[in-house]
């Protein structure tokens, strides 16, 4: 069945240049209304000759398009994998996309736009999450456009004769819908920011870097980023085991005969962290799935671009959670506590030297035993060391970095997807007491979306920009405040001390 929100209130209907848009009225608390069109299609069903083609834009509809329920989407059950609420909805018309604004019909209000991408490990997540589609930034004036984009190996997999990156196509044909749309939702085409959690932290930097995809936004804001910039040899490789799997040739022809539940059941075996080496594969040489570093569409890895100055001119926002994956060897911990915390640091790649300076910087967590000692160890290779490194690279350009360091209760940890409820100001909606706990602070949420509306509406979230000299961080927790380099503690670990 498809999910739809709890609106309760009348519907309105909008002329956009591809035709009519019904959509819900929602209450916002101060009497006024935002409207949600839900389920929009901005390109043609991928499936059939367009399942591994480039996204084709859709054309103008007849009549009215009822935009009241949330479209299919690209995840195909829930493999459970974040803490978010993030429903799977059956159908073909998977590349669809939401639109929430105080402003619905007036071309003439030029509201600043939030364009979120959702995260899930580029296999995972959808864009009907209850949080995503939460009227918290319509409240306070910004249009919020929540997209999707094919996951997995459809939507990311090498595939010989295909075009690359299809998923990284699928969010280029979003923007552009945005550009050429936004205005009949009350919004401003030139005052786009774009925002991710997790992968879609890592497509927001992946986006930075592309030159293709400059122009079509104008802020970014990347919490947990996780890069993939996966290299073609990796890419071939899987590529090649999800063929001889499936037993057909490894090719568009070979792929297009295997069912997209068998190709996703392949997927998984091939990129399970389970196996033996598995881990420490991923730790090295990255994620296995996301964007390719194709030469093309995107001709240079993201860290490199970035150098080389790609997208200066584009505030950015960089954060992390504090234990982004403290809960990962929860169950194993009444084992790994009989195991010394220094060794199984070695085991996940730290060396000698760094190994040691680590340690003694994060006592505070070595007290909490040997599987936190670990999560955070997988926290800071997996997202707190390149976010520092990028830091440095943007020195000197308009860049803030942030970390959120508020612990749920139920975790005792700032874990991955916590800052997300806090971010869009929705800490009463659905699931976010099992993340936060019954009674999360309503403050730290003001303060967090403040931060967010701030950067939206005029490109700075409130404290100093990133500089080398200082390294100014705003740490988000009870008590909130800026800091001197509030990433020096993951600096004995820099990628050239690791690996």
């Amino acid at each position: 069945m498809p999910v739809t929100p709890d609106t309760g209130h009348a519907t309105r209907v909008i002329d956009t240049p591809l035709g009519s848009l019904r959509g819900a009225n929602r209450p916002l608390a101060d009497g006024r209304f935002a409207t949600s069109f839900l389920g929009i299609p901005f390109a043609q069903a991928p499936v059939g000759d367009l399942r591994f083609a480039a996204p084709v834009p859709v054309g103008p509809w007849e009549g009215i398009f009822d935009a009241l329920a949330f479209g299919p989407t690209p995840q195909r059950g829930d493999p459970g994998v974040t803490l978010i609420p993030e429903p799977s909805v059956p159908g073909d018309s998977t590349l669809n996309l939401n639109v929430t604004t105080p402003a619905a019909g007036d071309t003439d209000a030029h509201l600043p736009v939030l364009v979120w991408i959702h995260g899930g490990g580029f296999f995972a997540g959808c864009p009907a999450s209850p949080w995503y589609n939460s009227t918290g930034f319509a409240r306070d004036g910004v249009v919020t456009v929540v997209i999707s984009y094919r996951l997995g190996f459809d939507g990311f997999g090498h595939i010989p004769g295909v075009p690359e990156n299809r998923g990284v196509r699928d969010w280029l044909c979003a923007l552009e819908w945005v550009r050429d749309n936004i205005a009949s939702f009350g919004g401003d085409p030139s005052r786009v920011t774009i925002a991710g959690q997790s992968a879609g932290g890592g497509a927001v930097l992946t986006l930075l870097g592309m030159p293709a995809a400059h122009g079509l936004f104008h802020g970014a804001i990347s919490l947990s980023g996780a890069l993939a910039d996966v290299g073609l040899p990796r890419a071939k490789e899987l590529t090649e085991s999800i063929a001889k799997g499936a037993g057909v040739s490894a090719d568009r022809t070979g792929f297009a005969s295997v069912p997209e539940e068998r190709i996703i059941e392949l997927q998984q075996k091939n990129t399970s962290l389970t196996a033996k080496g598995a881990l420490q594969k991923m730790l090295d040489e990255g994620l296995a799935l996301g964007p390719v570093v194709d030469g093309e569409l995107i001709p240079h890895p993201t860290t490199e671009a970035l150098a080389a100055g790609v997208g200066a001119d584009i505030p950015l926002w960089l954060s992390s959670a504090d234990d982004e994956f403290a809960m990962a060897f929860t169950k194993a911990a009444k084992v790994l506590r009989f195991l010394p915390a220094s060794r199984m640091i070695t085991k996940m790649g730290g060396t000698k030297d760094s190994r040691k300076v680590w340690m003694a910087d994060n006592a505070e967590t070595r007290a909490l035993g040997t599987a936190a000692v670990m999560g955070r160890f997988l926290t800071v290779r997996m997202f707190r060391v390149a976010l520092a490194e990028l830091a440095d690279l943007r020195s000197g350009t308009p860049t803030w970095v942030s970390r959120f360091s508020w612990r749920s209760p139920v975790f005792n940890a700032a874990v991955h997807c916590l800052d997300v409820p806090f971010f869009f100001d929705c800490l009463g909606s659905e699931k976010v007491e099992p993340l936060a706990g019954p009674v999360p602070p309503q403050e730290l949420a003001d303060t967090v979306h403040a931060s967010a509306l701030a950067f939206i509406k005029v490109g700075d979230p409130g404290w100093g920009t990133y500089g080398l000299a200082t390294k100014q961080t705003r740490v988000f927790d009870s008590f909130t405040r800026t800091v001197t380099d509030g990433y020096a503690s993951v600096r004995s670990l820099r990628s050239d001390a690791v690996l």
